[in-house]
C-alpha cells in the first residue's frame, strides 16, 4: 500500500497535469506590470517626474515585459527550469532596485535611464516566466493550445487583483503608501518561479486516446475554479469600495484567495489518478503481437542529387511552408501574415496598454479619489482575466464547429475597444468604470487570439522565438501611443493650466498636474484611430488565412500522436513478451 501510493505522488509530481497547475501558479504571479498604475504616483513625486517622464518609464516596463526574443532563444537550447531561474533572478534584482530608489534608501536619487533599466530588467522577467512556463505547456497539449493559452494568459490577468489583496493584508494598505507593493512584486514572483523549477518541462510521453478525449473536461475544472476566483475578488472590490476594512479583514479576504489558489490541485489529483489506474491496467493486458512497420527507403535520386547553387539555397530557405507547417524564424520574418500581425499587435494593443499605464493619471485628471483609482485598476485585472479565458475558450469552439479564424476574433474584439478609448477621450462621468472593464477585457482577449495564431500559422518549432518576437510588437506601440502622443499631450496641456495645480514633489520639483477632460482627450482620439486601422488590418490576415483555417488545424498533431502511440504499444509489447519468453 505504501509502495502504490509512493508510486502514484512520484506519477502525480511527473506528470502533465501537476505541471499544468505548476505554470497557473506562475502565471497568476506574473502580471505585475498590469499594477504599475497603483504606484507610479509614487514613482513620480518620490523622484519628480513630469508625466512624459513617466510615461517613459512605464515604456521600459512594457519593453521588458514584452520584448523577450533572448528569452525565446535561450529556451531553444536550454530546458525550462533555467529559463524560469534567470527570470526569477532578474524579478528579484530589478524590482528590489526601483524600490531603494523609491524608498529612499538609496541616497543619491537615480538618473532616469538608470530607474528604466531597473524596471525593464524587472518587467523582463515576466517574458521569462511566459517562455518557461506558457510555451512549454502548449507544446504539451498542442491539440488544446486555445484553451491553454486563455487559461494561463488569464491566470496573468488576474495576477493584479491577487496582488492587490496580498499587498492589502501585508502592509494593510500602506496608509496610501504604495512603494511596499513594489518590494512585493519583487520578491513573491520570483519564489514562486523557484519552487516549481523541477516541474515545468516538455513531457514528450505519448498520451493515450483516453487521456486526450478527458482534456477538455479537465480545463473545464480548472476553469470553473478560476471563475470562482475572479467573482470572489469581484466581491472583494465592491465590499472594500463601499467599506473600510481592518487588517484584520485584508488578512482573511487574502487567505481565502490563496486556498483558491490551491483548489486546482484537487483536478491534478483527479485526472492524474485516472491516468495511474489506465497505466497499471495497460501493464496487465497480454501483448498482442504487432507487424513493425518497414522503413520508407528514400528515393536515390535525392541522394544523388547536384549540390545546390548558393542563391538556391537562399531561395529556398526565405520560401515559405505551407500555413500550418513549422516556419525557420528567418521564414517567419519575411513572412506577409506575420507582417499583418505585428501591425495589428502595434497599433491595437499599444492602445491598451497606453490606457492601462495610464490609468492613475486619467482618474486623477477626471478627479476620481485614490480608492476609485485602485478599483479601476483591479477591475482591468479581473476583466482581463475573462477576456483571456474566454476568447480562449470561445475561439477554440468556433474554429471547432465553424472554422472561424482566429483573425476575425480578434479583428472583432479590437473594434470593441473602441467605445472604451471613446468613454476616456470625452470624460463621460462615472464612466472610467465602464472605460476599465471593456479595455481590461478586450486586452485580455486579443492575447491568446495572437498568440494561438503564432503557433497555428508558423507551427510549435520555432514557437518559444516566434512568441517573443510577436510580445516585442507591444512595447513599440506603447512609446508611440503612451510617450510620443499620450505624454507629450498631457504636459503641454497641463502648462497651458499654468501653476493652478501644481504641487511639491519629494524630490524638490514643481510638479505641475493637469486637470480636465482635455488632458487625454485629443491622445485619445488619435488611439481610437489606429485601433481602427488594426481591425482593417486584422480582417486582411482573416481572408488571407480562411483557407487554412477551413481544414483541420491539429490534423498533423493527431496524426504524429497516433504514430507515437503505435510506436509506445509495440515498444511494451516487445518487453512484455521478452518477459513471457524467458
Amino acid at each position: 500500500m505504501a509502495a502504490a501510493a509512493r508510486a502514484f505522488a512520484v506519477h502525480v509530481l511527473r506528470g502533465r497535469w501537476f505541471m499544468a497547475y505548476g505554470s497557473f501558479l506562475i502565471m497568476s504571479a506574473a502580471g505585475a506590470t498590469y499594477i504599475f498604475a497603483v504606484y507610479s504616483k509614487d514613482i513620480k513625486a518620490t523622484l519628480g517626474y513630469t508625466q512624459e517622464q513617466l510615461n517613459t518609464v512605464g515604456f521600459f516596463k512594457d519593453v521588458g515585459a514584452n520584448v523577450g526574443i533572448h528569452a525565446g532563444l535561450i529556451a531553444e537550447v536550454a530546458p525550462p527550469w533555467l529559463v524560469l531561474a534567470i527570470g526569477a533572478a532578474m524579478n528579484l534584482g530589478g524590482y528590489l532596485m526601483l524600490y531603494l530608489s523609491v524608498a529612499g534608501v538609496v541616497r543619491a536619487r537615480p538618473p532616469l535611464w538608470l530607474v528604466c533599466l531597473y524596471i525593464a530588467v524587472g518587467a523582463n522577467s515576466q517574458a521569462f516566466a511566459n517562455t518557461g512556463a506558457l510555451v512549454t505547456c502548449v507544446k504539451n497539449f498542442p491539440e488544446s493550445r486555445g484553451v491553454i493559452l486563455g487559461l494561463l494568459k488569464g491566470f496573468v490577468g488576474l495576477s493584479g487583483a491577487i496582488f492587490t489583496q496580498l499587498y492589502l493584508a501585508f502592509y494593510g494598505g500602506g496608509g496610501g503608501d504604495t512603494r511596499p507593493l513594489i518590494l512585493l512584486v519583487g520578491w513573491l514572483p520570483a519564489a514562486v518561479s523557484v519552487v516549481f523549477l523541477g516541474t515545468i518541462r516538455i513531457i514528450s510521453s505519448p498520451r493515450s486516446p483516453a487521456a486526450a478525449r478527458r482534456e477538455y473536461r479537465a480545463f473545464c475544472g480548472f476553469l470553473y475554479v478560476s471563475l470562482a476566483l475572479a467573482a470572489y475578488l469581484m466581491v472583494l472590490i465592491i465590499l472594500q469600495k463601499r467599506f473600510l476594512f481592518t487588517r484584520a479583514e485584508f488578512g482573511v479576504s487574502a487567505a481565502v484567495v490563496l486556498a483558491m489558489l490551491l483548489v486546482p490541485f484537487t483536478v491534478v489529483l483527479r485526472e492524474e489518478a485516472a491516468l495511474f489506474k489506465n497505466t497499471l491496467e495497460a501493464q496487465s493486458v497480454v501483448p498482442v503481437p504487432t507487424k513493425p512497420r518497414t522503413p520508407v527507403q528514400e528515393p536515390a535520386s535525392v541522394a544523388e542529387r547536384p549540390a545546390a547553387t548558393l542563391m538556391s539555397r537562399v531561395v529556398r530557405a526565405l520560401r515559405p511552408p505551407p500555413l500550418g507547417d513549422d516556419y525557420t524564424i528567418l521564414q517567419a520574418l519575411v513572412s506577409v501574415d506575420m507582417l499583418l500581425l505585428l501591425t495589428a499587435t502595434v497599433f491595437g494593443i499599444g492602445g491598451t496598454l497606453t490606457a492601462i499605464d495610464n490609468m492613475g493619471q486619467i482618474g486623477e485628471s477626471l478627479g476620481y479619489p485614490q480608492r476609485s483609482i485602485a478599483t479601476f485598476v483591479s477591475l482591468i485585472s479581473i476583466w482581463n482575466y475573462l477576456g483571456r479565458v474566454a476568447s480562449g475558450f470561445a475561439s477554440e469552439a468556433l474554429l471547432a464547429r465553424y472554422r472561424l479564424p482566429r483573425p476575425l476574433v480578434l479583428a472583432v474584439v479590437l473594434l470593441l475597444t473602441v467605445p472604451g478609448h471613446l468613454l476616456i477621450s470625452f470624460g463621460v462621468p462615472g464612466s472610467l468604470y465602464v472605460a476599465s472593464v471593456i479595455i481590461g477585457f478586450c486586452f485580455g482577449a486579443a492575447q491568446p487570439l495572437i498568440l494561438a495564431s503564432v503557433s497555428e500559422l508558423f507551427g510549435l518549432r520555432y514557437y518559444s522565438t516566434l512568441y517573443n518576437l510577436c510580445g516585442t510588437a507591444s512595447p513599440v506601440g506603447s512609446y508611440v501611443l503612451n510617450v510620443r502622443v499620450a505624454g507629450r499631450m498631457y504636459d503641454r496641456e497641463a502648462a497651458r493650466q499654468g501653476g493652478g495645480h501644481a504641487v511639491a514633489s519629494a524630490a524638490g520639483k514643481r510638479l505641475v498636474t493637469c486637470i480636465g477632460v482635455r488632458c487625454y482627450k485629443e491622445s485619445f482620439l488619435v488611439i481610437t484611430a489606429v485601433t481602427v486601422a488594426a481591425a482593417a488590418v486584422t480582417l486582411v490576415l482573416a481572408w488571407r488565412t480562411r483557407g487554412f483555417y477551413a481544414g483541420d488545424v491539429y490534423a498533423r498533431f493527431k496524426e504524429e500522436e497516433e504514430e507515437e502511440a503505435v510506436v509506445a504499444g509495440q515498444s511494451r509489447n516487445g518487453v512484455a513478451a521478452s518477459e513471457m519468453s524467458s
